[in-house]
């Protein structure tokens, strides 16, 4: 977990640097666990390559689970890159211009 801000793309280069990427969530219970920092945060997901195709770090297409914020995704301003905005909500993912500034959580894949 981050102690200062960042943009999407250098906050996923600290998180390479490190052998690990930007948190891709893949259930409710990691949903919450990172709600609970309690802190506007980058997770790993963006849809640079195809608007309106979010993909996470590892290159796999959102599918399920989703917890993006009522009425969004709606990419208003050239918007690429999701946060976690509203921690109160669990459904609290927001998309935001890439260049802006947030916390941001790295995790290890552990592979088989």
């Amino acid at each position: 977990m981050s102690s200062s801000e960042k943009s999407w793309q250098e906050s996923r280069n600290d998180c390479l640097q490190k052998g690990t990427d930007l948190v891709i969530i893949n259930s409710s219970g990691e949903q919450d666990f990172i709600r609970g920092w309690k802190k506007r945060t980058w997770i790993g997901l963006t849809d640079k390559q195809t608007e309106g195709t979010w993909r996470w770090v590892d290159g796999t297409v959102l599918t399920t689970p989703r917890f993006w914020a009522e009425t969004e995704p709606n990419n208003e301003h050239n918007e690429d890159c999701a946060e976690i905005r509203n921690y109160d909500s669990q459904n609290s993912w927001n998309d935001v211009p890439c260049n802006v500034g947030k916390y941001w959580i790295c995790e290890l894949s552990l592979k088989n």
